[in-house]
């Protein structure tokens, strides 16, 4: 057997050992697949050694970082573990990212080298900065850089502590962060995902639906390797497509975010005829998912496989809603996950009384080392050991997580504080609307009045007044929306959040 696979033990643990010991166990299991492309778990440990050699090769050093723009691929995961394995921090930036959001990613992380899929690498060329000293083109230049590297493990002297990844926030409050994850925190981050779903053992199989340049999407795609499993990459999110991929690996695992199982149940007859009898598990995350959606997700799936979870790029996983407390919890995100701790802030930054809705803040082995060139936003979100997250939530007598919204996102109507999700659970209890967002629009005389976005189901069709009455019968009246705006598609990122920023500038934009 390689000395790669071996031999190479030690106290810190980077997010390629697990792997490494996976491919101890079973050298020759196929680990990842993408189409008609697979890895064994040999040859995805062998790849990975040739990156970091490439690393060096490439004349990068322990404390530099690359940039990565590219969709869902093999090579995705033996990049990132590879580069990180050798100091090299990866900043990774969406296959959709305009030029100006490239240039500034790149700039902001000065990384030296661009690895880019052939599709975007005109863009790409016309857009970098001076810093980028070279674009690898995936296509095109990857497999013969590859292929003169060493295949023997690199010592480079890395700790858990080292920063594997730097993926950017969207910027929905300002200016995106490049936020600074260590090994550690998402090696430990795998490991409470394996407690929590009990999908992640070296018999499971799991399917990786969401981009993997977001801090999420990676994790959904490393935990099942990590742990001797198996993933199937989709590189893009097509409803058929998943269905179909969870009955043929008999997918023990899926990653779901809202849109994704409101592609599914738009899909109607066309998605039930998949066998999807093989899962333990159906995750989702990202963004909340309405009360109203759970009892279709549940009657579709099976009871007893349900995962909501919350967290953010800063946290990673901060608590998750289990299976049996879907329907008894209601506009729950559950309880934490293991060794992680949540309290509620007032405006004063005091601990809020059980049930007060407060600021949500969040203490783990999980959470990030900090933000990218910020000193200063870093100490701001931080309250000693506390990430304060922005949301505002609640904790019942039970020590469940009930969130209400984003701080910011809060509507100051006629001086009464209303909150989106609030108005938004209320229109989506009605069966003509299949998607729908809340904001508030300034007014002369509210300040700011309570306005909806909704996207009807089908080939329904109902007028804006009777949503506005069926809110009557359920808000109180300063939460009622003034205004309803049937759109054809809310603004969304890649990973389904609802762009608020967009709403407010006047969507849809001409």
């Amino acid at each position: 057997m390689p000395d790669s696979i071996r031999h190479g033990g030690s106290r810190s643990i980077l997010i390629a050992d697990g792997i490494r010991s996976a491919a101890f166990r079973t050298p020759d299991k196929i680990a990842i697949t993408e189409g008609e492309r697979s890895l064994s778990y040999r040859r995805l440990v062998e790849r990975i050694d040739r990156v970091s050699h490439l690393a060096v090769g490439l004349g990068l050093k322990r404390g530099d970082l690359v940039a990565i723009q590219c969709r869902n691929r093999l090579e995705y995961l033996e990049l990132v573990a590879g580069l990180s394995s050798a100091g090299v921090a990866c900043a990774t930036i969406g296959p959709a990212a305009p030029a100006p959001e490239v240039r500034f990613i790149c700039e902001d992380a000065r990384a030296r080298v661009l690895f880019v899929d052939e599709a975007l690498a005109e863009q790409a060329r016309s857009c970098v900065p001076p810093s980028v000293e070279r674009i690898v083109v995936m296509e095109r230049d990857y497999e013969a850089l590859l292929g003169q590297s060493k295949s023997t493990r690199l010592d480079a002297g890395i700790t858990e502590h080292d920063i594997f990844a730097v993926p950017y926030t969207s910027g929905a409050t300002g200016r995106p962060k490049g936020v600074m994850l260590a090994h550690r925190g998402r090696v430990l981050a795998c490991y409470a995902m394996a407690a929590e779903h009990g999908c992640y053992g070296p018999d499971d199989r799991a399917v990786a639906t969401t981009p993997m340049f977001h801090g999420a999407g990676f994790l959904m795609a490393l935990a099942p390797v990590f742990f001797g499993g198996s993933v199937v990459l989709m590189p893009r999110f097509d409803i058929e497509a998943l269905m179909q991929a969870i009955e043929c690996t008999r997918a023990t695992s899926a990653y779901m975010v809202p849109t994704h199982f409101a592609a599914l149940f738009a899909a109607g007859e066309r998605a039930r005829r998949y066998d999807v009898s093989s899962l333990k598990a159906v995750i989702s995350g990202t963004a909340p998912l309405a009360q109203s959606m759970k009892a279709e997700i549940i009657a579709r799936f099976g009871e007893g496989r349900l995962y909501e979870r919350y967290g953010t790029t800063e946290t990673n996983i901060a608590c998750a809603l289990r299976p049996a407390d879907q329907l008894r919890k209601i506009a729950c995100v559950g309880q934490p996950l293991p060794a992680t701790h949540l309290k509620v802030l007032d405006n004063e930054g005091n601990d809020c009384p059980t049930g007060e809705v407060g600021e949500l803040a969040v203490a783990s082995p999980y959470l990030f080392s900090g933000y990218l060139n910020l000193p200063e936003a870093t100490e701001k979100s931080m309250q000693g050991d506390w990430f304060v997250t922005g949301d505002l939530a609640r904790i019942d007598e039970e020590g469940y997580v009930y969130l209400v919204d984003r701080k910011n996102d809060m509507i100051i109507s006629g001086g009464e504080n209303v909150y989106p999700r609030e108005v938004e659970e209320v229109l989506l209890s009605h069966p003509a609307v299949a998607e729908c967002a809340a904001a508030g629009l300034p007014h002369a005389y509210w300040g700011e009045q309570v306005t909806a976005w909704v996207v009807i189901r089908g080939n329904l069709n109902i007028d804006s007044e009777a949503l506005i009455s069926h809110c009557r019968e359920r808000l109180s009246p300063y939460k009622v929306p003034k205004e309803i705006r049937q759109v054809a598609a809310l603004p969304r990122n890649s990973m389904g959040k609802i762009l608020r920023r967009q709403l407010r500038a006047g969507w849809p934009l001409s």
